[in-house]
């Protein structure tokens, strides 16, 4: 394990998986939380995630929650 992968994640990143733990009960409702929240477009919060599902870090600090997201990602990579 090299230094960067020994660090635990940032307060965004750990932000960010708690933001996809929570349910939101309609269309924007995700995306004004992504906005208010964490200050970040939300094309920017989906890259950032979308990083940080690879990062063996945000496996480790939330195994459930990064392997449902990369199966969903997995299936909508499929469809395509």
């Amino acid at each position: 394990m090299d230094e960067e992968q020994a660090q635990e994640l940032g307060r965004r990143e750990r932000e960010i998986l708690a933001l996809e733990r929570r349910g939101f009960s309609g269309p924007g409702v995700k995306e004004r939380a992504i906005r208010e929240e964490l200050g970040l477009a939300p094309v920017r919060y989906y890259q950032l995630l979308n990083a940080l599902l690879d990062d063996e870090r945000a496996l480790a600090f939330d195994p459930v929650t990064v392997n449902r997201l990369r199966r969903v990602r997995d299936a909508r990579r499929a469809e395509r």
